[in-house]
């Protein structure tokens, strides 16, 4: 990949200019239409993932069973609907689902309808009323279904905007700049509502988030130009087809019996599956935790906010920065670093004890979203259930120990069961990321594939 150099006085970060990415926008609109997407799923991504969970256990007062119940249904759907969809688009001949830029335009509402469901309860809930339960599975199955139908027919869109490797080079680094400004969502939603303390106001921010993505995949959806768009449904089919006529079910199935049976892809798919557990467990728990744990006169409101939004914003930074390192080293070694990182750091934690704040607060923070989830995907069909396994189970082990009915006394009730809480949370949060990458380590030290970023890989453009 050839990188221009910066003119003098311009920052880059790890080859890519980002101000000049910024400052050039106009020049690539088709890149900068792809990306508009990413903008507005990161901005509610974020928002949902981080806010969800309290919500419905502090606000909502959801009961364990129903919140157990609603996360069983969302963890099939979760399962099911990528490969449905993933059917559904391939297959139909209804314009708003075969072709990926008119999936998206007609897709984008009712995406930000779906990420607006949770903010507003359908009645005034009473602890443990079975309506909250209901509230939650509906919530979240809608909302990753729509997610899934959008971010699918994007993916689909990658490879129908150009066949040449500079284009898709464009856009991956356009895409990792939209979803550094989506990510920063959580910073400006916890300033304007003081982290969900003022809910009228967190509510309102939601609806402009909702209205801001939901222009952005609309123009998206009329400003993207797949290479088809022009060619008529029956030459898609073709290119489709193509590569598809000549491979019998037979075949097909025993190449798919070759890759689940791949040593390889079996150690991918399990570091994966931890992975995808660990970014849950932080995303849903650490505004939990960090409220239980960090007296306010240590850390106020506002320092709070701007602590989880560096969460969501480093991360992307140091990603973007790291693409020569990447290129150096490969992603192997990065990522198995990281994970004797996340162990070191953990470990030590736990040796400082709870009442070093600051250092739990920067631990924290660095825990929301670590730099080996951003290097590979998260989505893999076997890996899914982790993003419900991991409330289920931090939701039934603070429940052992009180929080359902300790989250709204406070540091108001009683001292010897608020301390237990406390140090069962502090626990949780040290022990889950060392043993999670203490695995992640086990898993992924084996995989064999380690040098791939020294071979020089050949693209034919279409």
């Amino acid at each position: 990949m050839t990188v221009e150099k910066p003119a003098a006085g311009v920052r880059t970060f790890g080859g890519l200019n980002i101000l000049g990415h910024l400052a050039s926008l106009g020049a690539h609109p088709a890149a900068v239409a792809y990306s508009m997407t990413t903008l507005g799923a990161g901005m509610m991504n974020s928002i949902f993932s981080f806010y969800y969970v309290k919500l419905f256990l502090n606000r909502y007062k959801i009961s364990e069973g129903a919140f157990h119940q609603s996360q069983v249904v969302y963890m099939v759907w979760n399962a099911v609907n990528d490969p449905l969809f993933g059917y559904l688009q391939d297959n139909s001949h209804v314009p708003c689902c075969s072709q990926r830029r008119l999936s998206i335009l007609y897709g984008a509402p009712f995406y930000a309808i779906a990420f607006l469901l949770a903010w507003f309860p359908w009645r005034e809930y009473a602890p443990g009323d079975w309506m909250s339960g209901v509230h939650l599975m509906v919530a979240l199955c809608a909302f990753d279904g729509m997610l899934t139908f959008v971010l699918l027919a994007q993916c689909a869109l990658f490879a129908e905007i150009s066949g040449h490797h500079q284009s898709r080079l464009r856009l991956i680094k356009y895409n990792q700049v939209a979803s550094l400004i989506g990510s920063s969502s959580v910073l400006f939603c916890s300033l304007h509502s003081q982290n969900m303390d003022d809910f009228p106001s967190f509510q309102g921010f939601t609806v402009l988030v909702a209205v801001l993505a939901c222009g952005c995949m609309i123009y998206t959806g009329l400003h993207s130009e797949s290479r088809f768009d022009t060619k008529g449904s029956a030459q898609r089919s073709n290119y489709q087809g193509s590569g598809q006529s000549t491979l019998s079910f037979s075949l097909v199935t025993s190449m798919t019996l070759q890759i689940l049976t791949n040593r390889d892809f079996q150690l991918f798919v399990l570091m994966n599956f931890f992975q995808v557990f660990m970014v849950a467990f932080c995303n849903n728990f650490t505004m939990i935790f960090a409220e239980h744990l960090i007296p306010p006169n240590v850390l106020p409101s506002l320092a709070k906010s701007f602590m989880y939004g560096a969460g969501f914003i480093c991360p992307q930074l140091v990603v973007l920065s790291s693409q020569s390192l990447l290129h150096s080293l490969g992603y192997y070694k990065i990522i198995l670093l990281t994970f004797y990182v996340e162990a070191g750091m953990a470990a030590v934690m736990l040796v400082l004890g709870p009442h070093h704040y600051y250092i739990l607060a920067f631990f924290l923070t660095a825990n929301i979203s670590p730099l080996s989830s951003m290097v590979f995907g998260t989505n893999a069909l076997f890996t899914k259930p982790a993003q419900s396994l991991a409330p289920m189970l931090v939701v039934s082990i603070l429940n052992q120990f009180g929080y359902e009915n300790l989250k709204d006394a406070g540091r108001d009730a009683n001292p010897s069961d608020l301390e237990a809480l406390h140090t069962t949370m502090f626990y949780l949060v040290c022990v889950v990321p060392m043993c999670i990458a203490a695995l992640q380590v086990f898993a992924w030290k084996p995989f064999s594939i380690r040098s791939s970023h020294t071979v020089d890989t050949m693209y034919i453009d279409g």
